[in-house]
């Protein structure tokens, strides 16, 4: 992740996070009990929101992002560990985990399918995977301009993908999805699936 979008990153999402990302995802987060892992944890917006968890174990390739994400961790009303890792190789035993968490993640992972199938292996059977991402609209001439602005997006926003279809990689990758709740026009989806 480069270094600037890394500093910036909470002054970039702030206006999101205001009018209405904190509360989607908040009411995400109400899913996961236990332990948890959260993927791509960032500067750790979500941290505040946990309730009624074990630990977190929250982890974030860059260290940038780690380093800002610790006074959230101190202050967290769930015990809260911030580890460095990758999601497509990540160093925990298989069946570690009750719930593993991604907020606006999938769209960064290189190789999501690899990162999914690592979600599998450490979340405990019949765990809950909860997900917030955009995802590829499915009206064909808006889901072609996703397709024709991706590169220049990738570029810009340090890899973020706008055109992936995440619901059907989820269930190519062995997750059931239980629910799903769309907002802002379909663009962004939450997702509660469980590990089977």
């Amino acid at each position: 992740m480069s270094t600037f979008f890394a500093r910036h990153y909470d002054a970039l999402m702030g206006w999101l996070e205001k009018r209405g990302f904190t509360r989607i995802r908040a009411n995400l987060l109400r899913e996961a009990s236990g332990t948890v892992l959260e993927i791509g944890s960032g500067t750790g917006l979500n941290f505040p929101l946990y309730r009624g968890c074990d630990k977190v174990t929250a982890l974030e390739p860059s260290e940038v992002m780690r380093s800002a994400s610790m006074k959230r961790a101190l202050l967290a009303p769930v015990p809260v560990e911030p580890v460095g890792g990758d999601a497509q190789n990540l160093p925990f035993a298989d069946d570690s985990f009750n719930t593993v968490v991604g907020t606006l993640v999938l769209c960064t992972i290189p190789d999501p399918e690899q990162a999914l199938r690592e979600i599998r292996r450490v979340c405990k059977p019949g765990g809950t995977v909860l997900f917030f991402e955009h995802v590829r609209l499915e009206h064909a001439a808006l889901g072609r301009l996703q397709d024709w602005l991706t590169p220049a997006w990738k570029r810009l926003c340090d890899g973020c993908c706008l055109n992936r279809s995440t619901l059907d990689t989820l269930q190519q990758a062995g997750l059931e999805i239980e629910r799903t709740e769309r907002y802002y026009g379909d663009i962004f989806v939450t997702i509660v699936a469980r590990n089977p």
